[in-house]
């Protein structure tokens, strides 16, 4: 199975949309009133990012608690 990540991690990610590759970018992301930035796979022409399954399951769901003990 380590095989197929790191292909998936060598593959070159194109928009579905735009047919351009994506390249990291920086993006803003809000939560609940708050801004992050953070660098993300991004298509150059529209704009839409890719957010990594492992991003938005493991990060996104600490900076969640983090708000939301505060």
């Amino acid at each position: 199975m380590s095989g197929q990540s790191n292909k998936a991690k060598k593959q070159e990610w194109q928009c579905y949309k735009c047919k351009v590759p994506i390249k990291p970018s920086k993006a803003r992301i809000s939560y609940m009133g708050n801004e992050f930035s953070m660098e993300l796979p991004r298509c150059p022409q529209c704009g839409l990012s890719l957010v990594p399954e492992e991003l938005a399951i493991r990060k996104l769901l600490e900076i969640e608690q983090t708000l939301e003990d505060k």
